[in-house]
């Protein structure tokens, strides 16, 4: 039994418009926030969906304010700053929580997995990433300061890529 994570999850894009179909294709899931000391990572998420979108990877981007408070723009102000600072291509979705009480059904499942010391539960801070399958299963989860482009998260990527 695979748990599809993210087909059948009711989460819009970050202008309230459906995501793009994500079915089949490998999806790295950030938390992601534009005030973070980590926020950098961003260039790094970017080069991974350069390289990778045609072979089959979507990079999504969670924003969330659940942490320092450092994502508290409105969703134009997200976009911008991503798109200016970053020339982010990947898509975002509306902001979430990520933890807590009112937990994203997304991140109810996510947060299921473990990293690879054996630890679920609470994502730590902003750019925790978990890896998704095309047949919807999480494959591995890094903590935020794991960057996108170290050897462990691009092997892990190229190893998740639809055949």
């Amino acid at each position: 039994m695979h748990d599809m994570v993210l087909s059948d999850v009711s989460i819009s894009a970050l202008d309230g418009s459906p995501l793009p179909d994500l079915d089949g294709r490998t999806v790295l899931v950030v938390n992601v926030a534009s005030r973070c000391g980590l926020t950098p990572q961003y260039s790094a998420l970017e080069q991974l969906q350069e390289r990778y979108a045609d072979r089959g990877l979507t990079v999504l981007g969670v924003p969330c304010n659940q942490f320092g408070g450092q994502e508290p723009g409105s969703p134009e102000e997200i976009a911008t700053f991503c798109s200016a600072t970053y020339g982010v291509s990947f898509p975002l979705t509306e902001k979430v929580d990520v933890n807590g009480a009112g937990r994203h059904p997304l991140y109810e499942r996510l947060t299921a997995t473990p990293d690879d010391t054996g630890t679920a539960g609470d994502v730590q801070w902003n750019f925790e990433k978990f890896l998704v399958g095309p047949d919807g299963t999480v494959l591995r989860r890094f903590r935020p300061r794991t960057e996108p482009g170290s050897d462990e998260v691009v092997a892990a990527v190229e190893a998740a890529l639809p055949r």
